[in-house]
């Protein structure tokens, strides 16, 4: 009861499935939430821009006057994106955007492929987006630069939080420093367009720059600018991201998501084509311990009010990005659970309604990334756009296809949009891959195809076990008729599902009682009438079937009532008999593979002072 207060108290009450509409999202807060990933990349993209191109030889600090012509292209892609992922949204309802798109056209297995790169990606988001926001507070407070990898770990851990706490609640937290950096990045463009203009902007002293710009290579211009283009890609990271959320959105879900994915495509075009404007003009370059963004927002402001809400605000939103990652990756590895690719725990919701056990791996794999990389978000990128290009690839050629075969009205020009989507970020892959690979995302030959297997592997695990359990209607055991016992002793069998397992946990039942009482608990009155229907299967005519509702989708709850009830039935000289299914499997990483709840029935029921607890064994072949 202890631990239950203090989760209460961290996590906030349990919410009703039926709350579950309340905690989706309208136009207004799913900008924000979902959108934060992507917004907030326009804040580094251009430092990574200007990073690539200063180091060549032939341009140095004349960087600032091939930045447009970088941006342009991008800008290109990003509104190609837009209406590929409109086209998603309207024919993928159930969400997880290039992995769903992928399943549906080229099948389970291929789109595994995509559904790892959409992993990877979202935990590059957040190692990413919180180094980032780390940099941007160490550029208003140096000071602060001794603490930075305890800064992003701190981060990390608040945000993780901040999201077990339900999609609703953290909207609102999440929401309102999202809008103060759009509008704080706004004024900033319109001021400073305003004193072009008036001529009142200033360019900043090339000798500014003169003791950080080094180190050049001898690549010829076409090179550099294709590294560029391929740093700056990291702008378009998380325009993704409202397709695989759509379950997230209020009714109509998806008209909601187009809407949110449009203001989105018109913020960061604003954005990041109102930056690169000012960068060329600004004469900007990279400096150390200024990002560009907080060069431009001197330049503009000066370092007055404006300047300190850019910076903070900067901070602020680079490290809400990572929420979009706490709500779309959570909803991808359900999705891959319930297809068994990963354990199925992902694919249950936490007290909160949201998919906990996604959000705790998510903050534990991400908070490893940044002890690892020391919190440097130049260290991180190179892994970073990869994943999401494959993603971007694969969702626009599976649309290809689906039109192809589908040839609805006006398919013809759908495909012509998804075509080109598919070339550029085919394109943009290949260039993206090429130029990162020696800062190290040659690594993800290894991670990407190691995750494919290991997922493969679970996969076979699931499947071995269906194929042991699974009982064919001829092979239902009929056990109505054996003769009654003279024991008398109530003995509750908790059943999860119909299976050899809870068949073999019946028949030892019988051997020990004739006052049997199955107990299923559930989630939803969805569940519990597909298990009556399957219940009716079994001639058990001296069973009773008790089911019970767990509508807070803690089942320790309602089986503590249960139990109290049937426990104050009893004699004074009767015991009451709990039997539940043990799963035996030898091999230690098998067992992480299979929910737990078993183990914590009997701890809890061990607490009861009537109550005998049984477990019987079943055991998993080998091979």
């Amino acid at each position: 009861m202890r631990y239950s207060r203090i989760k209460d108290f961290v996590l906030g009450k349990p919410l009703h499935n039926d709350q579950l509409s309340h905690e989706k999202l309208n136009v207004l807060w799913g900008l924000p939430v979902l959108s934060s990933d992507a917004i907030s990349s326009v804040a580094y993209a251009m430092e990574e821009i200007m990073i690539a191109l200063t180091a060549g030889a032939l341009i140095g600090l004349n960087a600032y006057k091939y930045a447009p012509f970088v941006a342009i292209p991008i800008l290109i892609l990003l509104v190609t994106l837009v209406f590929s992922y409109t086209q998603i949204i309207n024919h993928y309802p159930s969400g997880g955007g290039s992995y769903i798109v992928s399943s549906d056209n080229f099948g389970k297995n291929a789109a595994l492929l995509a559904g790892v790169a959409l992993v990877v990606d979202y935990i590059m988001t957040v190692a990413v987006s919180v180094s980032a926001s780390t940099q941007a507070l160490i550029a208003a407070l140096p000071w602060t630069m001794p603490y930075r990898l305890m800064i992003s770990l701190a981060s990390v851990i608040l945000i993780t939080l901040l999201n077990l706490r339900g999609i609703r609640e953290s909207s609102r937290i999440f929401g309102v420093p999202t809008y103060v950096f759009i509008f704080s990045m706004g004024i900033m463009i319109i001021v400073g367009f305003l004193k072009l203009i008036t001529g009142n902007l200033t360019p900043i002293d090339p000798s500014v720059y003169a003791n950080t710009l080094n180190s050049y290579s001898n690549d010829v211009f076409i090179l550099i600018y294709l590294k560029a283009f391929a740093s700056g890609c990291s702008a378009l990271t998380g325009v993704e991201a409202v397709s695989n959320a759509i379950p997230n959105f209020r009714p109509p879900a998806q008209k909601n998501a187009r809407h949110v994915l449009y203001l989105l495509g018109i913020t960061i075009f604003f954005i990041f084509s109102g930056t690169s404007l000012l960068a060329n003009y600004l004469h900007v370059a990279p400096l150390d311990g200024m990002t560009v963004t907080s060069q431009l927002g001197q330049a503009v402001f000066g370092r007055n009010i404006m300047f300190y809400i850019l910076q903070f605000s900067t901070s602020f939103i680079l490290l809400l990005a990572t929420n979009t990652a706490y709500n779309d990756l959570p909803i991808v590895l359900s999705i891959l659970a319930k297809d068994s690719f990963m354990p199925r725990q992902f694919s249950h919701r936490g007290t909160k309604l949201s998919f906990s056990n996604g959000i705790m791996f998510l903050m534990v794999v991400s908070c490893l990334l940044l002890i690892v990389f020391k919190s440097d978000t130049h260290r991180l990128i190179p892994f970073y756009a990869v994943g999401v290009f494959i993603s971007f690839t694969m969702s626009q050629t599976g649309m290809i296809v689906k039109w192809t075969r589908l040839k609805e009205k006006g398919w013809q020009g759908r495909l012509l949009i998804n075509a080109l989507g598919a070339l550029i970020t085919l394109v943009g892959l290949v260039v993206v891959f090429y130029f990162k690979f020696k800062d190290g995302a040659w690594a993800l030959l290894i991670v990407i195809p190691s995750a494919m297997f290991i997922m493969h592997k679970i996969k076979k695990h699931y499947e071995k076990v269906e194929r042991q359990i699974a009982v064919d209607d001829d092979e239902i055991v009929d056990i109505c008729h054996k003769p009654p016992l003279e024991m008398n002793d109530p003995c509750i069998i908790m059943i999860r599902g119909l299976n050899k397992a809870s068949i073999k946990t019946i028949n030892y039942a019988q051997t020990i009682s004739n006052d049997l009482t199955a107990l299923h608990i559930v989630d939803s009155e969805e569940n519990e009438t597909r298990f009556r229907e399957q219940w009716k299967k079994l001639c058990q005519n001296n069973i009773k079937l008790e089911v019970i509702q767990a509508p807070f989708r803690d089942k320790l709850i309602p089986l503590d009532e249960y139990i109290e009830k049937r426990q104050k039935e009893l004699k004074d000289n009767q015991k009451l008999t709990v039997i539940m299914t043990k799963f035996v499997e030898s091999n230690l990483l098998n067992k992480l593979l299979h929910d737990q709840t078993p183990y914590f029935f009997e701890k809890h029921l061990s607490q009861f002072r009537k109550v005998v607890i049984v477990n019987v064994p079943y055991i998993y072949e080998k091979g």
